[in-house]
């Protein structure tokens, strides 16, 4: 059975599959849009942003060249890139104030030559006195500054209170800025928090001779008086060479203020007043003596004082506040004198002979040593004796001494014992016992003085060569480099005292020289 099929048409078989063409679009013609139309096309855009956000500068600069305004293109571009300059400017000021520079100021002159060092041409006349050996030809500015400052501390025992107020109200000011800064470190690290203390330390004794206070005039025959003056850098030594001498103490040249001659009278003690105005001095055979007035320049003899029954008299004490002097008298009296009339308003008896007296740092009471070893206690107003005990141990009594802060009482015998007593304990016990017993000396200690601060005891004897030593308080215990073993010449100790703050010591000897020694621990004169 044959099949029959559909005739083809030649048109069919020419015509290509859908899927292996394609039919080209026509391109569509762009749409001119008139200027009103693209005046609210921008209003529409606007609105859109407006409602997004806000409007970014780099959006407006976009649209405006999509849609036109080729006319503001110019104005704006302008304007941004100021505004772009402005931003770039804040933030750089931005960032520096964020880095927190320090505004410094700029000096409104500036010299070249502040910064060169000037040179000081030391062999000038003027200058060769500051010169440490003879290489120094030359020095800076700021060196011979400094090198002025040490000589005038030297000269002056130490830095003028004046100088220190200036200098700790300086300090006070840095210390007060950086108090918070040191909490915080202090809190930050451990250790020892402990000080050094400003009290003088026991063993060795920081000490350097100086020149001889009265270099410029010894004396001729032995000193028996060397005292400082209680306000003044002044020394005052008398010997019996019928002199008193003052000299000025630098501690380098020492230079003589004035000699005053006592015709025929030896003297045997000399003292300032409690002003520094007038200088009391006794003699070895009457009971003349002499004021010298300073101010004026007078001597004033003093031949007899209304209620003194005494032939001679030798030793006498000034009070603390000036208004009596008291005289020793013999057979055991005491003579209170008041410098204004000078006559003797009270008087004393103790038993046995003085051998030395002394007023308490306020003047209320008087300390007195017998020769038969017995210490009485004195009050002034009344006159009474209100306490009385034998010095421990002692056979013949021979000198006194009391502090100045009312710590200590210091007697000394024949033997050579200085017995060291507490004030207190001697009001108010009985029997009071010592504190310590120095032996150091083997003979009589004939010279006791205390220094301002209680620290330090001068023990001495006028019995034998080199016999003068400093004791530390209140460890008691005797200073082992003073004086030096290898180093003789303070020969018999006569007199001896410290200055107002204890910077010199001085001894006055027999051969009429009075030795000064720097006490390098204290600062002041």
């Amino acid at each position: 059975m044959e099949s029959s099929a559909a005739p083809v048409d030649p048109q069919q078989k020419k015509k290509p599959s859908a899927s292996f063409s394609r039919k080209p679009k026509k391109a569509k013609k762009a749409k001119t849009l008139t200027a009103s139309e693209q005046r609210s096309k921008q209003k529409r855009h606007a609105g859109l942003c407006a409602t997004l956000g806000r409007e970014s500068a780099s959006v407006r600069l976009l649209e405006e060249l999509v849609f036109g305004a080729e006319e503001r293109l110019t104005e704006r571009l302008t304007e941004d890139s100021s505004t772009l300059l402005d931003d770039d400017e804040v933030c750089s000021d931005s960032s520096e104030d964020g880095e927190a520079r320090p505004n410094r100021r700029r000096a409104a002159w500036e010299d070249e030559d502040d910064e060169q060092e000037e040179e000081i041409d030391m062999t000038h006349r003027f200058r060769r006195d500051f010169k440490k050996s003879e290489a120094e030809t030359t020095m800076t500015k700021q060196k011979l500054q400094q090198r002025l400052k040490e000589q005038f501390q030297k000269a002056m025992g130490g830095t003028p209170s004046w100088a220190e107020e200036t200098a700790a109200k300086r300090q006070k000011k840095e210390v007060e800025s950086e108090d918070e800064d040191e909490s915080e470190d202090l809190l930050r690290r451990t250790g020892n928090f402990i000080g050094s203390s400003d009290r003088l330390p026991k063993g060795t004794i920081k000490i350097k001779r100086c020149l001889n206070v009265n270099s410029e005039c010894p004396g001729e025959s032995q000193l028996t008086t060397v005292q400082f003056h209680p306000s003044a850098q002044i020394v005052m030594t008398a010997g019996l060479d019928h002199s008193i001498s003052l000299f000025q103490v630098d501690g380098k040249s020492n230079p003589k203020i004035q000699t005053i001659h006592l015709e025929k009278f030896p003297v045997k003690k000399a003292s300032f007043s409690a002003d520094g105005e007038h200088i009391v001095a006794t003699g070895l055979r009457n009971k003349l003596f002499y004021i010298y007035d300073m101010m004026e320049g007078k001597i004033i003899p003093v031949t007899s004082v209304r209620g003194l029954n005494e032939q001679k008299v030798s030793d006498f004490q000034v009070s603390p506040d000036g208004k009596h002097l008291l005289l020793s008298g013999s057979s055991g009296y005491l003579h209170l004198m008041t410098t204004k009339t000078r006559e003797v308003i009270r008087s004393m008896k103790m038993n046995g002979n003085v051998c030395a007296a002394a007023f308490t740092a306020d003047g209320s009471k008087i300390f007195s040593n017998s020769e038969e070893g017995e210490v009485f206690v004195w009050d002034v107003r009344s006159s009474k004796c209100l306490k009385r005990f034998e010095d421990e141990g002692c056979v013949r009594g021979t000198s006194l001494a009391l502090s100045g802060d009312g710590s200590y009482l210091a007697c000394g015998s024949q033997s050579g014992v200085v017995n060291i007593y507490s004030q207190k304990d001697c009001l108010l016990e009985g029997e009071p016992k010592p504190l310590k017993a120095v032996m150091n000396l083997l003979t009589a200690a004939t010279s006791l003085c205390f220094n301002n601060t209680a620290e330090i005891l001068a023990i001495g004897s006028r019995a034998d060569n080199e016999a003068n030593r400093l004791v530390h308080l209140p460890s008691f215990t005797v200073f082992s480099n003073f004086p030096q073993f290898n180093k003789k010449g303070i020969c018999q100790t006569w007199s001896l005292d410290f200055s107002p703050r204890s910077g010199f010591y001085s001894v006055a000897n027999n051969l009429g020289n009075a030795l000064l020694f720097r006490l390098l621990h204290y600062n002041d004169f």
